[in-house]
């Protein structure tokens, strides 16, 4: 996919950069590698410290597998005030991300930390690809099948909850998914040929899902019956459990999205949740999809699904219809 890069910088050995919109920044250092590298932190969503660590984790590897690459190096980045909360939870914190690294095969080899009475935690994460082997959240093709890989409505798990709305159950599930490494979905996909590749998180399925449409000069079809949502968020939806960050995903797209009549506002805004952790979605041949799709489910705890489909762009703009 590297025929695709715009350089991005005066330095023509940067490949992307912040002036992009993909998931991270990427460097080539020779003919046969290039560097990825992506930084990402957040506030608690979850009570356990451990668990904490585990989320955040996987939140920031996540972007260098979206980018066809292996996580290698990662650094902390902290505030904690260790007065305040005491040095175990710290430590507990730290464990969770050491453990999730090296899952994915990386190290911590460093990383900051700043006295904070609101914890914060993440990770500046370093991978490598060989640049003919790059994804990128361009390049779509026109018929192409869109993949998800993980359910979504995690945001409103997380904000449910703080809230004290949810269930032992929607609690272990959002933990299930957020702590899930899109590791595994990653390396089954290089036995195939994607045309363009993202994870979804803040800016919701629909939002990564039109940033691909857009920087691809093409339009999306998304059948809301075919995308995978956790159980039990709809009731969530009906307490009033829905991030700020969904209702702004929403706002910001209401003039690129068309929804069916049959697409409530429920599904409206679990189809714009703001997701932590959440899974990629890809562009795809629709066969070399459908065998994907088999071979990730195979796989134990992962449920990926073909959600849609790459149409032409009807007028001068990209856009989402949301079926």
């Amino acid at each position: 996919m590297l025929s695709q890069v715009e350089r991005q910088s005066n330095d023509d050995k940067v490949l992307y950069s912040q002036n992009s919109s993909d998931d991270a920044g990427v460097y080539q250092i020779s003919d046969d590698l290039a560097m990825v590298q992506t930084v990402d932190y957040f506030t608690p969503v979850v009570d356990d410290a451990y668990t904490f660590g585990q989320i955040a984790a996987a939140n920031a590897l996540s972007d260098v597998y979206a980018m066809g690459a292996d996580v290698k190096t990662a650094l902390n980045i902290v505030g904690f005030s260790v007065k305040k909360y005491g040095s175990d939870v710290l430590a507990r914190i730290l464990q969770g991300a050491e453990d999730q690294v090296h899952q994915a095969g990386g190290s911590i080899v460093g990383g900051h930390s700043i006295d904070d009475d609101e914890p914060k935690f993440g990770l500046s994460v370093t991978g490598f690809v060989h640049p003919d082997n790059l994804w990128t959240n361009i390049g779509a093709q026109l018929g192409d099948a869109l993949v998800l890989t993980k359910p979504i409505g995690i945001g409103i798990a997380t904000t449910a909850i703080k809230k004290d709305l949810a269930s032992p159950k929607i609690v272990e599930e959002a933990i299930k998914w957020m702590t899930q490494l899109n590791k595994e979905t990653a390396e089954q996909l290089r036995n195939y040929k994607p045309n363009a590749v993202t994870d979804v998180t803040g800016f919701g399925l629909l939002g990564h899902a039109y940033e691909l449409a857009k920087g691809s000069q093409q339009s999306l079809t998304i059948y809301n019956e075919q995308v995978p949502v956790m159980d039990g968020i709809s009731p969530l939806v009906e307490q009033g459990a829905v991030p700020g960050g969904t209702k702004a995903n929403l706002n910001w797209l209401k003039d690129v999205v068309s929804f069916e009549e049959n697409v409530n506002e429920e599904s409206q805004l679990i189809l714009a949740d703001a997701i932590t952790s959440g899974g990629l979605l890809i562009s795809m041949n629709t066969d070399e999809a459908v065998h994907y799709v088999n071979r990730v489910n195979q796989l134990n705890g992962y449920k990926a699904h073909i959600i849609g489909e790459v149409v032409e762009v009807e007028g001068q703009e990209s856009h989402i219809n949301v079926k």
